[in-house]
């Protein structure tokens, strides 16, 4: 099978979720390290892993198994045509659904990613992408007090 750079972006977009949704937050740092966090008008919230890494541990409520309990889905992504530098940005909507033993599933937060992806070079020699800035946009919230440590 052959992949192309749109699935090897995704892949990207779905590894974030799967990483979020164990409470590997370290892992989301190392995902993100060469990326610059956003809020939706641009302000600067995390650099680096170790940033990201911290930002998430302080924002993110785990429980016992060490998960935040949520689901993360992305989805509707919609690609630009690539940079003179050859960086890619992907707006895609995000949907988070969250079961605890306090309450059931539900969907609890829908937004909005914008994300820039620059082309690197692999291990090996192959080519593939990183995350090079991601912007937060939030749509609708449900009951977030079992998520996140903030107030929206």
């Amino acid at each position: 099978m052959q992949l192309t750079d749109g699935d090897r972006i995704r892949g990207l977009l779905a590894t974030y979720c799967r990483l979020i949704d164990a409470g590997d937050f370290a892992g989301v740092g190392a995902l993100l390290a060469h990326a610059v966090l956003k809020t939706e008008d641009g302000t600067v919230i995390a650099t680096g892993a170790a940033e990201v890494e911290r930002l998430y541990a302080g924002l993110v409520k785990r429980y016992d198994d060490g998960t935040p309990g949520t689901q993360h889905v992305v989805a509707n992504a919609i690609f630009d045509e690539a940079d003179v530098d050859g960086s890619v940005t992907v707006t895609s909507t995000y949907l988070v659904f969250q079961a605890i033993p306090e309450v059931p599933l539900q969907p609890i937060l829908t937004g909005t990613y914008v994300d820039r992806f620059e082309p690197v070079q692999l291990e090996g020699g192959q080519d593939g992408w990183r995350f090079a800035e991601r912007r937060f946009g939030i749509g609708r919230s449900g009951v977030v007090e079992h998520h996140l440590s903030i107030t929206l």
